[in-house]
């Protein structure tokens, strides 16, 4: 419907009109337009909503941008398989990738929350991220393979009358695989990036509380350092 509509606006905007003439659009075809802007308004309030709750649960306004980051993968992993399997972007592939946006992030919050976790402890950047990729990649295939084996039935439309729904699982399916090879890549780095800018910011614009934040690093450096480990029991002869 999308493309012939296209197609009768070019002929349309090519015809001589009269002057107080209009042309308007009904039917089918304005009920798709309002459907769509519905699903544009829906998929920006749930990205408005997902950062104020990660805002709120990670007490940072630079940790939710970081775990974001993963949502255009899985938008480019979206449109990558419906263009490979030839399946017309419509409204209910535009609900896939509303889905999505909560489905893709867990990746990135599974790393971030670790790495954030072995920081307190006393680990260095680099060295909490190194330690938190391979830790959380076995819970992060996990939930992704998961995922894709529930949604494999419905993107095959096996049965009879499942082509309506075969878009959706499509894009769900392509964004969640691309979203999980790119994550343990781009998230890392992004954290990094991020990281170094707040430090730069908090040097240049607020230095007593880089300086109070340079003293607690140290100090859970130090401790961590000085941390005494336990003592193994003695094996039961």
């Amino acid at each position: 419907m999308g493309n012939l509509n296209q197609s009768i606006d070019a002929a349309l905007a090519s015809m001589p009109k009269v002057n107080g003439t209009t042309v308007v659009s009904g039917g089918m075809t304005q009920r798709m337009g309002e459907t769509i802007g519905y699903i544009f308004a829906a998929f920006a309030l749930a990205i408005i909503l997902v950062y104020m709750l990660m805002g709120a649960l990670f007490e940072s306004f630079f940790t939710p941008l970081v775990i974001m980051l993963s949502l255009p993968q899985a938008m480019v992993g979206a449109l990558l398989a419906l263009l490979l399997t030839g399946t017309s972007l419509g409204v209910t592939a535009m609900i896939g990738m509303v889905m999505l946006t909560g489905l893709v992030m867990k990746n990135a919050i599974l790393l971030v929350d670790y790495t954030n976790t072995l920081r307190e402890r006393g680990m260095a950047l680099y060295d909490a991220l190194l330690e938190a990729g391979p830790t959380r990649l076995r819970p992060i295939l996990m939930t992704t393979l998961a995922m894709v084996g529930a949604m494999l039935p419905t993107a095959l439309a096996l049965s009879e009358g499942s082509e309506s729904r075969q878009p959706l699982a499509i894009a769900v399916i392509g964004g969640l695989i691309i979203s999980t090879l790119l994550t343990l890549i781009v998230i890392p780095v992004s954290y990094t990036v991020v990281d170094e800018l707040w430090h730069t910011v908090l040097r240049k614009l607020f230095p007593h509380a880089y300086e109070r934040r340079l003293a607690k690093e140290r100090q859970r450096q130090h401790s961590r350092e000085t941390e005494t480990p336990a003592e193994v029991p003695a094996p039961l002869t």
